[in-house]
């Protein structure tokens, strides 16, 4: 089993989908080593009361949540046509401690495992098995976020439904599936890459997986009915977006975004796209000396997230109140801009600590306020569960706590137990050891763990090196 898992290991990419047929499941969205976790100067202020603003307020006593996430494409040849394998599984996650259950209904495909009146449903999707690369139908006609529900309320736990936000489509071996590839009216709905032979649509680049221009206003209009109908489900307990941002820092170069931007800006010219970001930039590519409005154009992605958030939070809140409505992101604040995104309180002055791409007016887009809980990936490696900075699980949740503060009420954290030693430096006694660690390491550091993903648990036959950590840190 460990061998296999090596291999699919061996297999990853960094913008890999969970359909892609590269071998990845899901993963951090980039890894960039050797970059910079957190700024020496000045002293983070927000645990002190400091430039945060933002203090504790009494302690409520409650119990704090251990949520898994169940990827719909790895998990898909067990639960696409089966109620019975569901209840399976989903009882081994009680057994194991855990109280939240977050369950994949729009994959990477960006079609859908929910009922919608503007979406279109999951046909099939790929999934790495122990002899390739296979493709696996759906041909249930049962509600499968449904059953995901009522299973878990029938075990008392609490079922959240999460979604592949700013994606419209993904390529694989078995074919294409999703809105961009099956509509060609939708084009204009595709990101823009800003590429060294020039701007080009993701469609016309060549990309396997398929990102929305996350400005465009038809994007967002479509993005907030899928979650309207998602809202609606009776006894959802949350929903969570995923994959909520730009592709990178390529992305979008649109002229509607230059549009978009010229207007936030209030200026009538601009040499497009130099004075923003040079032909070809990736985030490691980056020149020393920044383009004229380098800056600003981070403050407006930040912006253009930050707003559709806040009106994803009031659709949701609109048609159900009593859901909570939250975000998964990447630990790496340090880097994160890369993808157009400040998950930070508004209260986190960013640029008094990262004044070399974070602008005066970068806080304001912060967006966990808009959050009733947030779920960090804390993706280190198994070597790393201990440490007080980034890329260390317990540093990246400590340090989202200190930038979130009381801005939103659950920031629980946790790792990829499945994808973090793709060079196979630790045995498997330690990756187990790992998982034991990690419950505690990150369910101190903030509000609750967070643990990705249920295939590997299942797969590796994990479930009690879950358990032993859950116990631990309940002080079992």
């Amino acid at each position: 089993m460990r061998r296999y898992l090596l291999i699919i290991a061996a297999a990853l990419f960094a913008l890999s989908s969970c359909e892609d047929d590269s071998g990845r499941y899901k993963t951090p969205e980039w890894q960039i080593p050797d970059s910079p976790s957190t700024p020496s100067t000045p002293t983070d202020p927000a645990d002190t009361g400091g430039e945060s603003g933002e203090k504790p307020t009494d302690p409520v006593v409650q119990t704090k949540p251990f949520y898994i996430w169940i990827d719909a494409a790895a998990n898909f040849p067990d639960f696409a046509n089966s109620k019975d394998n569901i209840k399976r599984d989903l009882q081994l996650a009680k057994d194991t401690g855990f109280t939240d259950v977050v369950v994949d209904v729009r994959p990477t495909t960006g079609d859908i495992l929910f009922k919608s009146t503007v979406g279109t449903p999951v046909e099939y999707l790929g999934a790495w098995t122990s002899t390739g690369y296979k493709k696996f139908t759906r041909t249930a006609d049962w509600d499968y976020l449904q059953a995901f529900i009522d299973a878990g309320h029938e075990l008392g736990l609490r079922v959240h439904a999460a979604i592949n936000t700013m994606v419209g489509g993904n390529k694989t071996s078995l074919g294409a599936q999703g809105l961009l590839y099956r509509d060609a009216s939708k084009k204009d709905w595709a990101t823009c890459y800003n590429l060294q032979s020039g701007i080009t649509n993701a469609l016309d680049a060549g990309e396997s997986t398929l990102f929305f221009n996350p400005a465009n206003k038809e994007v967002q209009e479509y993005l907030l009915s899928l979650l309207s109908d998602l809202a609606s489900y009776d006894g959802l307990d949350g929903i969570i977006l995923d994959r909520c941002r730009y592709v990178g820092l390529q992305t979008d170069f649109s002229e509607d975004s230059r549009k978009q931007f010229m207007d936030y800006l209030g200026i009538i010219s601009i040499d497009w796209p130099s004075d923003v970001l040079p032909a070809g930039t990736t985030y490691s590519t980056q020149p020393s000396k920044k383009p004229r409005y380098y800056k600003q154009w981070l403050e407006w992605r930040a912006k253009v997230i930050h707003d559709f958030v806040e009106k994803a939070s009031e659709t949701v809140h609109a048609k159900n109140s009593s859901v909570k409505f939250g975000v998964y992101v990447g630990g790496w604040y340090a880097q994160y801009y890369d993808v157009g995104v400040n998950w930070a309180s508004p209260k986190y002055n960013t640029s008094a600590y990262y004044s070399s791409w974070a602008s005066a007016g970068y806080k304001e887009f912060g967006f966990a306020d808009h959050c009733d809980h947030m779920l960090i990936g804390a993706y280190a490696s198994p070597g790393s569960v201990y440490g007080n900075s980034e890329w260390t699980m317990q540093g990246f949740c400590q340090l989202a706590k200190q930038k979130i503060g009381t801005a939103c009420p659950i920031v629980a954290g946790g790792p990829d137990v499945g994808n973090w030693d793709s060079e196979d430096k630790y045995t498997q006694e330690q990756e187990n050891q790992a998982i034991v660690n990690s419950v505690k390491a990150c369910y101190d550091a903030c509000d609750g763990y967070f643990l990705f993903d249920m295939i590997h648990l299942k797969q590796a036959d994990q479930w009690r090196f879950a358990k032993q950590g859950i116990d631990q840190a309940l002080g079992k």
